[in-house]
């Protein structure tokens, strides 16, 4: 597989990166750079070597030299774009007088042969696809971050003896596979007919989708399926890729016991440690892998570890022309990708999505999709070929160059469910009180942050005057704080929870981060109205599991907070409220229409057919027909499904600009996410020339002013406990831009990304917390032009609209 993915001259393209670097204005800058100056290098003062942002540095004369040389194609692009994205250099030529003139490209000419040498490679590798341009791309780059390391810092040492380390210390480690482990001995049951189905289709790289009901155990078998290919040398690792970060936080769990059932003894502990948090403070990957580097981050960094469990955003884009997609390319190949709650993206993130499978199979990966509600288009869509079965459960194959094959699964006696549709919201919070008085677990699921935080206001004060415990979940925590949330409520609903569960009743509220790949149980469901699909997913959290321990009172039962559908097709943005501008009101109409007679359920046997009756296209007349054509070409203030999958073929593009990692949505329906830093103080001790931060808990860190103070473990310890400091929200409901020199003064540019250095705004939001819980801007500066922003522990980030806003 490495040969067929990489050309065998594949090291010279690597090697080559930097020839740019032989160049005047380079030159000149590390000669200023040098405290007492070079003897040998004679001061070029006319030169200044800002102007190299012009030409995109050393990486836009590598491109040009390349051009110079006529290299195959692909291949001075990849020179090119090493620092992640395309340097401008049109209309220029390698001998430009700002390049040297003919004199320095003749020297840039006599380096490429003394690397052919040194290598003994003769010819160029011969590129044949734009995936495996990506694929030797993110070698490059890869390669070059941990040549700029510190094992290659000091010249004394022999640069060869330190190579194994490196690679070692970057995460690059073969792992031992035990061999001939049966799916027992990892999970502690037995196979059903769908996981053993799945099992024996998966038999190498292509495309596999498992569509089956929630709590069937698909994590499970996608695992035993990505061991059997890891046993029989198929595949290189694994990357589990879920919606959100809660769902991947905990899948965690699940994939470390899975990790050492499969590895040979004394293996399983560097696994783990690859896959989780420790890991950034552990391993090392030079400049940009460094605390204040773009690849300081777990969530990138765990793409090229060989087993990760992370969000299908980084997978997303190792497709999208994004700085750096091509290194998340290089960390997926070979792979096996799990891609789980696939139903759950839009248009314009489903768009990505199918360009990601094509070029996952092109890179030789081993995809497995799983879902509990796809409807038949989208899974054609992502299978690239016309499928046939409407059979529930179903597996779905097309191994490479193998035909599609499609085998449903028989399904014994389904599950009853008791359904209530409700226009009242009050009678929804009596019920679920007095379920939980009876000692029930209770799930209330909303679609919105906003609505989630005040429906847990609501509830909060009344259960604890009858003794009922009460939380909260969604995305807008601190990462401590979720960590902590999950931790608690979600083992309390969970397996682990079940010598307390009787204990007494509870009421977890939460979005849809609640629906998604967690393993949790609770007696009765409260939701507020949402497409088929995801209702489906919600029920998929009640009753999940036969043996779980119940109150004797407890029915499996949900009610659905929803409107009459009269009044939803007239005026569906009044009577869904903010759920119109989550979902489609043409979609949550059609929903409506399904649901609306509904009192009883049994499932499985009743997902397929409702989700078919939701989605099968359909003409359509008066209001309906309004809606529909605004899904399709969009409103003045949303966009329709046309225009949101022509905005994804943009990011797709290569012509294009590589997009910043900031700017690179990956989901059109929620609005572009920044990370905010949340602290209670920041203050400036010059007498010691460090920053001295207070965290929300109230610990104090000390933040030098300078690198060299601490050690690099040092700093990637630091980096890492002031990360889990970061809550990611909304720009329109972030903290106003800071200057990245005024957090540069701070440190920050120690520990975080802060943008590129020709921006004036830096990209890390920043806001001091006090003791009211109201958010306040640095060293006096306006936090929010127009609402009262709050952090509670137990609410998270709280926007609050101004009286006599909308």
């Amino acid at each position: 597989m490495t040969t067929e993915l990489f050309p065998r001259s594949s090291a010279l393209v690597a090697a080559a990166h930097d020839i740019g670097k032989v160049s005047p204005y380079f030159v000149e800058k590390i000669r200023r750079n040098c405290t007492n100056g070079i003897a040998e290098i004679s001061p070029m003062p006319h030169l200044n070597p800002a102007l190299e942002r012009g030409w995109g540095g050393h990486a836009g004369v590598s491109q040009v030299t390349a051009k110079a040389l006529a290299l195959p194609g692909y291949i001075p692009e990849i020179l090119g774009q090493h620092h992640g994205y395309s340097p401008p250099i049109s209309g220029l030529r390698a001998n430009d007088e700002n390049f040297g003139g003919d004199v320095w490209q003749t020297q840039r000419e006599r380096l490429v042969d003394a690397l052919k040498i040194a290598l003994e490679i003769d010819e160029w590798p011969k590129l044949t696809s734009v995936a495996q341009a990506r694929l030797l791309a993110g070698l490059t780059s890869v390669a070059d971050w941990i040549g700029s390391g510190e094992f290659f810092e000091d010249p004394k040492y022999d640069w060869q003896s330190q190579i194994e380390p490196a690679l070692d210390a970057a995460g690059f480690v073969p792992l031992k596979i035990k061999q001939g482990v049966c799916f027992e001995q990892i999970f502690d049951f037995s196979a059903r007919d769908a996981q053993r189905q799945l099992i024996e289709m998966v038999n190498g790289p292509g495309v596999y989708v498992l569509e089956a009901p929630m709590g069937l155990g698909k994590t499970e078998a996608a695992l035993y399926a990505a061991y059997r290919m890891l046993e029989q040398e198929k595949a290189s690792g694994i990357y589990f890729a879920l919606p959100t970060q809660l769902t991947s936080n905990k899948i965690h769990e699940r994939f470390s016991t899975f990790l050492q059932g499969i590895l040979e003894q004394g293996q399983a502990t560097r696994a783990l440690l690859l896959h989780g948090g420790a890991w950034l403070q552990e391993t090392e990957m030079g400049e940009e892998g460094r605390p204040g580097g773009a690849w300081f981050s777990h969530a990138k960094r765990g793409l090229l570890a060989p087993f990760s469990v992370g969000t299908i955003d980084q997978a997303l884009m190792a497709a999208m022309n994004v700085k750096h997609g091509f290194v998340r390319a290089f960390g997926l190949a070979g792979k096996v990708v799990i891609l789980d709650e696939v139903h759950t993206y839009d248009a314009y993130t489903g768009t990505i999505l199918d360009a990601l499978v094509n070029l996952l199979r092109e890179l030789h990966c081993t995809v497995i999709i799983l879902s509990a509600t796809l409807n038949r288009e989208r899974r054609q869509q992502l299978m690239g070929s016309k499928v046939e079965e409407d059979g529930y459960p179903l597996i779905t194959a097309m191994p490479n160059d193998e035909k599609l094959v499609e085998v449903p699964i028989p399904v014994d006696e389904g599950q009853d469910v008791r359904v209530s549709l409700i226009q009242q919201e009050d009678l929804a919070i009596q019920q679920a009180l007095l379920r939980a008085d009876q000692g029930q677990q209770v799930l209330w699921v909303e679609n919105t942050v906003n609505e989630a935080q005040q429906r847990y206001l609501d509830l909060a004060a009344r259960c604890q005057e009858i003794g009922v415990a009460c939380g909260l979940l969604h995305s807008r925590f601190t990462v401590l704080d979720r960590q902590t949330i999950e931790s608690q409520w979600v083992n309390l609903f969970g397996k682990q929870g079940w010598s307390e569960r009787i204990a007494q009743g509870r009421i977890l509220v939460g979005t849809q981060v609640l629906e998604q790949s967690l393993d949790i149980d609770a007696d009765f469901l409260v939701s507020r109205f949402a497409p088929t699909d995801m209702l489906f997913q919600r029920l998929g959290r009640l009753w999940r599991h036969q043996d779980t321990p119940r109150p004797s009172a407890s029915l499996c039962e949900a009610w659905i907070i929803a409107p009459d559908l009269v009044a939803a097709i007239e005026t569906p943005t009044k009577s869904f409220g903010s759920t119109a501008y989550v979902y489609s009101p043409y979609v949550l109409c059609r929903s409506l229409e399904v649901w609306q007679d509904r009192q009883e359920l049994v499932l499985p046997q009743d997902i397929r057919p409702m989700i078919e009756q939701t989605y099968q296209p359909r003409d359509e007349s008066g209001s309906m027909r309004t809606w529909l054509e605004e899904l399709e070409h969009g409103t003045r203030w949303r966009k329709g499904r046309q225009a949101m999958r022509q905005l994804a073929r943009i990011t797709l593009s290569e012509k294009g600009n590589t997009l910043p990692e900031s700017k690179a949505q990956t989901r059109h329906s929620e609005m572009e996410s920044i990370d905010v830093l949340l602290l209670r103080s920041i203050r400036h001790e010059p007498e010691v020339r460090c920053t001295r931060l207070t965290l929300l808990e109230g610990e104090t860190l000390q933040l030098p002013w300078d690198q060299h103070r601490l050690s690099k473990a040092e700093w990637r310890q630091l980096s890492a406990r002031l990360m889990r400091q970061l809550v990611s929200v909304s720009v329109n409901n972030a903290p106003q831009a800071l200057p990245i020199d005024m957090l540069r003064k701070i440190g920050l540019h120690h520990c975080f990304y802060l943008g590129r250095p020709e921006m004036d705004e830096a990209i890390l939001r920043v806001a001091l917390v006090d003791e009211t819980d109201r958010l306040k801007g640095v060293q006096g500066a306006s936090v929010h032009d127009k609402d009262i922003l709050e952090y509670r522990g137990d609410i998270g980030y709280r926007v609050i609209k101004h009286q006599g806003q909308c």
